[in-house]
């Protein structure tokens, strides 16, 4: 990874080049596949409502990698990256690593232009306070592995 004056990493322009030649839907099931593991029970059912038939796009800029996803009403599922989707959210791989381990609040990586919204700005805020919302653990590689992990 490269170093800014910021003490902000990105991902060197070759591995995103690298990341770009990968097929985006498999990429995008494995996403939602993860999302629908992580939120399970989480998201309340006026939240479902909302999602249901929105198309999402998450972007992870420096890695040149987007998945594509929507919702039935009661879970995520990928889908085709066609026209714009209703809402696209943008950042780096260590800006997204940062919100997810909860070290990084949405409000300022958005204010300094490192997260961006595009799209319908209601279900971008539906979406931001719903995660914020939820009382889950920050993100941590090592308690995913350990659920996944069969018991001897």
């Amino acid at each position: 990874m490269n170093q800014n004056r910021q003490n902000h990493f990105t991902l060197p322009s070759i591995a995103g080049k690298l990341l770009s030649l990968l097929p985006v839907y498999p990429g995008s099931l494995l996403f939602a596949s993860a999302l629908n593991v992580a939120l399970k029970n989480s998201l309340p059912q006026d939240v479902r409502h909302t999602l249901k038939g929105k198309r999402l796009c998450i972007h992870v800029r420096d890695a040149q990698l987007a998945f594509h996803f929507c919702c039935d009403g009661e879970r995520f599922a990928a889908c085709q990256a066609e026209g714009k989707p209703d809402l696209l959210i943008a950042a780096s791989a260590q800006d997204f690593l940062l919100l997810a381990r909860r070290q990084e609040d949405p409000d300022t990586l958005f204010f300094s232009r490192r997260l961006i919204m595009e799209g319908d700005t209601e279900l971008g805020l539906l979406v931001k306070n719903t995660l914020d919302a939820i009382e889950f653990p920050p993100f941590d590689p090592s308690r995913l592995l350990a659920r996944f992990q069969t018991k001897p």
